[in-house]
């Protein structure tokens, strides 16, 4: 039986990595099995949230589901940073076309011929449908990921939304050169360069896509045929359910399960937006992995 109060740190293997993107270098850390091991996983994390946040599920997967887990830190941010974000250039974009297929790359070089998994929370599934390299995916899971707009968010929340794209942030941005995400509640500083595209994102019908096919490449997961595997979270106001579909219809035509997790349905008082991974959520962690 699996001790709960060791975090699982008995029967698995932590190492810690530095693997390259483009000619950045990523923070990350891969959690290994102790037996054989049925999946690979690259967690792909939401803006501005640490891999760190992510530790305790990935020590699950690699303990109780016998999946190794690689989380990392995207480039300029978290243990991947270089010095203040002011002196950052990097976007979104990097962060999402160059970053997360580097590191299933290098999860591929720790564990070749072995099913690879990718778990995108928010950001870290938006532009997967435009990546290259997609063909040693076997299994796409979306958690709290999709496009959103700002009227999507219900009230009050949406308050608070419409302040952080039209109304003291902006300036603050251009004043600094950065966002300075801890003075304004956001929770984390970020380079300006990911903030106005974000913003752009979040403002613009449609988000992204009316730059694919010119500044971004054209959606293409449906010529993979790879399942997709959609979970919205009913409480969450940053990325309501109807968000997390319409980044489900940018997939394409490929086998898709969506679910809307239900916070007293799976055992929890709340989820939202962050709350799928949090450690006193573990309860509902079976959930966000497909049947067997």
């Amino acid at each position: 039986m699996l001790d709960k109060s060791a975090e699982h740190t008995a029967v698995i293997r932590e190492e810690a990595l530095r693997f390259a993107s483009g000619t950045h270098m990523l923070a990350g850390r891969l959690y290994h099995p102790a037996g054989p091991v049925r999946a690979a996983v690259v967690l792909n994390g939401a803006t501005g949230v640490p891999q760190r946040y992510y530790r305790h599920f990935a020590r699950w997967l690699a303990a109780e589901q016998q999946m190794a887990c690689l989380t990392y830190d995207y480039r300029d941010f978290g243990d991947s940073a270089r010095g203040h974000p002011r002196h950052s250039d990097v976007t979104m974009v990097q962060w999402a076309l160059e970053d997360q297929p580097a590191a299933r790359a290098e999860l591929q070089r720790h564990y070749a011929g072995v099913p690879l998994w990718v778990i995108g929370h928010s950001l870290g599934a938006m532009l997967m449908p435009l990546q290259d390299g997609l063909k040693d995916v076997a299994r796409m899971i979306v958690v709290a990921g999709g496009l959103v707009h700002h009227h999507d968010h219900p009230w009050p929340y949406r308050a608070l939304a419409l302040a952080f794209w039209f109304g003291h942030v902006p300036p603050l941005v251009r004043a600094l050169g950065y966002l300075p995400g801890r003075a304004v509640g956001f929770g984390a500083d970020l380079p300006a360069g990911v903030y106005w595209q974000w913003r752009r994102w979040c403002t613009t019908p449609g988000g992204y896509l009316p730059e694919t096919g010119l500044a971004l490449p054209r959606p293409k997961w449906a010529g993979t045929g790879v399942p997709v595997d959609l979970y919205a979270m009913a409480d969450d106001d940053v990325v309501p359910p109807a968000a997390v579909w319409r980044l489900g219809d940018v997939f394409g035509d490929v086998p898709q399960r969506r679910t809307v997790l239900v916070p007293q349905e799976a055992g929890v008082q709340k989820i939202g937006h962050l709350g799928a991974f949090a450690r006193a959520n573990a309860a509902l962690w079976p959930r966000l992995l497909p049947p067997q």
